[in-house]
Order: C-alpha cells, then sequence, then structure tokens
C-alpha cells in the first residue's frame, strides 16, 4: 500500500510540473531506465572516462542502450539498431556551454567529420557526423547529453525528446559559429580524480574498446564492473 501511494504521490507532482509548464527533475542515475517509444530500454552504466572535460568541475558519466523494437521482432540486431545516451553529471553548473561548443569546433576541424546545429526532438542540438558515427550532443543545467552511435542512418528525434525533457537544451542559435560562452580555459590543469580524466584535445573521437556480445550493443569506454555475488 506505502509503494503504491508513493507512486501515486509522484505521478501527481508530475502531472503538476507538467500542467505547470515545469520541467520533471533529471534521474538520478542520470540516463533513463524505461523504453522510449519503440526503442526498448537494454542497459545502462556508469562510465570512468568524461568526454566533455570542464576545467575545475569534477563530473560522472552514465550511458545507457536503446534497442530498435523491430530488430528484436526480427531477431537480428545490428549496429544500425542501438543507440546510445550519454549524460555526463557535473559538480557545478560552470563552463559547460562553453565546453560543449569547443568540443564540437574540435570535431568540426577533424577529417572525416561535420558538425551543424539541428533543433531535433524540440531540442538545439550540435550534430555530429562522421566516420561511421552520428551523434547529437548539447549542454544543460549542470550536464551534458550526447545520443547517438555507429552505423546509425539518424539520430532519433524521439529519444532526443525524451532527454530533453529532463535535461532542456542551453544551446542558442549560432554557437558553433559566434562567440564563445562564458567559462574558463586550463588545457593543462586536470579536473577532478584519478577517476576523472581531462579531455584530449588531440584525440576528440569516442573510443569504442567494449562490445556485449550478447547484446550486440556497444558500450564505450571503461567501466565499472559490478561486484560479483
Amino acid at each position: 500500500m506505502l509503494r503504491r501511494s508513493a507512486a501515486v504521490a509522484i505521478a501527481l507532482v508530475l502531472a503538476v510540473l507538467a500542467a505547470c509548464g515545469g520541467t520533471p527533475p533529471p534521474p538520478a542515475r542520470g540516463i533513463l531506465d524505461r523504453d522510449l517509444g519503440s526503442w526498448k530500454y537494454r542497459r545502462s552504466q556508469r562510465l570512468l572516462d568524461i568526454e566533455v572535460w570542464v576545467p575545475k568541475n569534477k563530473a560522472v558519466a552514465f550511458t545507457a542502450s536503446y534497442v530498435f523494437a523491430e530488430a528484436l521482432k526480427r531477431g537480428r540486431v545490428e549496429d544500425r539498431d542501438v543507440v546510445n545516451a550519454f549524460v555526463t553529471r557535473y559538480q557545478k553548473d560552470v563552463g559547460i556551454e562553453r565546453a560543449v561548443v569547443k568540443f564540437a569546433r574540435r570535431l568540426a576541424q577533424e577529417d572525416g567529420y561535420t558538425v551543424e546545429e539541428h533543433k531535433l526532438g524540440g531540442a538545439r542540438v550540435f550534430v555530429i557526423d562522421g566516420h561511421g558515427e552520428k551523434w547529437a550532443i548539447w549542454a544543460s543545467k549542470g550536464h551534458v547529453i550526447k545520443i547517438g552511435g555507429p552505423g546509425i542512418d539518424k539520430v532519433p528525434g524521439a529519444v532526443v525528446g525524451r532527454y530533453a525533457k529532463r535535461y532542456p537544451s542551453r544551446l542558442q542559435s549560432g554557437m558553433l559559429e559566434g562567440p564563445l560562452p562564458p567559462g574558463v580555459d586550463a588545457p593543462d590543469e586536470k579536473a577532478g580524480d584519478d577517476d576523472d580524466q581531462p579531455y584530449d584535445p588531440d584525440n576528440p573521437t569516442p573510443q569504442w574498446d567494449k562490445y556485449d556480445s550478447d547484446q550486440k550493443v556497444k558500450m564505450p569506454g571503461k567501466t565499472i564492473e559490478k561486484k560479483k555475488k
């Protein structure tokens, strides 16, 4: 009865927020651990690598993978049927937009990449396309969100839209080529402990060194393995 009452209370709070035009709070675990329309939730993990580094601002990253429902029905999952969501959570809401813009600009200067501003799923994002990967990335309050993956035809607006409801984009039109947002640059300074690694400007591309052969879901970055019971 208590669980049911708590669930009803949460539902009422969310309904009130929606009616008042408010934004639901970010999930405690960062990612959305449920199905997102035709994209079915498969798994999530906490990452050690921080891809978009913000000077003097510690962070932790989470990732989740979703598989297209039709691929599950046919019993064969390919790269194009999988989309990954990354959520990086920072201790302070400082310098995040600047870091995302600089990250996008660096990739735009790399051979084989194109970076454009788009409205996707109701959110203003940078769409990164190159080397067989497509990503949408944006800055939100205290967070950076990146959605996409290798081999996909396009970044699904439905997934971006669900995340953008929890993490509204702070990107503005013209940021890719306009003045940098406020922030501090310290390329030689590490932020955080040994688990938080700074962004490497000489190697900005995602590192795909983890692969789930059973689920056929690519999980990038170093992960924290669960202890066996």
